[in-house]
């Protein structure tokens, strides 16, 4: 308990930093280097399941999906991020060709390391449009979501929202079902999960957002933030689940050593890898990307 702390305090004040405060190109930084080490620890799971990976197509596609993302923040993701996909669902089996010694290794390999481009390097690129909308409108900032107030840094404050959402919910789960929970919640695929740790955690989301929004924004939408809210907690404990569930196919109990008392990377950023693209989903719809 006291090194998941530690390593918590630790890790807060350059995540909020780099969420508002930081240059863009340290943002990007930020977000490649996350999508390399969280596909590092994804293929090491691979392995332990007996599936041949190639690691460095994926980490060279995850990458570029984010480059993309940053360097044409000005056309919509569908332009950019849509041909891109196509090239790599072509280009990869192409590659995969002159990798595969064994023809019987060849799909699963190529479905996999695909499969973790779009799990990890895809949902993690979703954060750079967010980061960056009010500069790719071509002025100053833009209306909150229904409120008709222009805010100049609506895209970091997105992204505070998600990261807030995200931490509140994993901290109160965390507790509550440890020192509370009884019910399991998806046995199957992890055992340690329990229904009152999962609607602590929904509930603990709900009451970040609200404090953001009423204290912090100062938004009149409060409900609108409330909602986003709830949409980006029921998707961060999928991601958690689909993460889980990898890590039980591997009989891992972690996805890696990174992270003392946390595990491995991958572990800390599960519910992002859902989190991240409903929310630019939802903006999207909302029309404030």
């Amino acid at each position: 308990m006291l090194k998941r702390t530690l390593t918590a305090l630790l890790l807060i004040p350059p995540v909020v930093y780099l969420i508002g405060w930081s240059p863009e190109w340290l943002f990007l930084l930020a977000v490649v280097t996350a999508v390399v080490l969280a596909l590092r620890e994804y293929f090491s799971l691979c392995r332990a399941m007996g599936y041949k990976v190639f690691p460095w197509i994926g980490y060279v596609a995850g990458a570029a999906l984010c480059v993309v993302e940053a360097l044409l923040p000005w056309q919509p993701s569908s332009y950019t991020v849509t041909p891109l996909l196509l090239a790599f669902l072509l280009l990869i089996p192409t590659l995969a060709l002159r990798s595969s010694t064994d023809l019987k290794d060849y799909l699963a390999a190529t479905s996999v390391t695909i499969f973790g481009i779009l799990y990890i390097g895809l949902s993690l690129s979703c954060l750079l449009p967010i980061r960056f909308a009010a500069h790719s409108i071509g002025r100053e900032g833009y209306p909150w979501p229904g409120s008709g107030l222009v805010r100049p840094y609506a895209g970091p404050e997105h992204i505070l929202l998600l990261f807030a959402v995200i931490w509140a919910g994993d901290i109160c789960a965390y507790l509550v079902g440890r020192s509370m929970g009884r019910i399991p919640f998806f046995p199957r695929i992890s055992p340690r999960k329990t229904w009152e740790g999962a609607l602590a955690g929904l509930g603990g989301s709900l009451l970040a957002a609200w404090a953001l929004a009423h204290w912090f924004f100062k938004t009149p939408q409060v409900k609108t933030v409330i909602l986003l809210a709830a949409w980006i907690a029921a998707a961060g404990q999928a991601g958690d689940l689909v993460e889980s569930a990898i890590k039980r196919g591997a009989n891992q109990k972690d996805s890696g050593t990174l992270l003392p008392g946390h595990g491995g990377f991958l572990d800390r950023i599960d519910s992002l890898l859902f989190a991240a693209p409903a929310l630019w989903l939802a903006l999207f719809v909302l029309g404030s990307l």
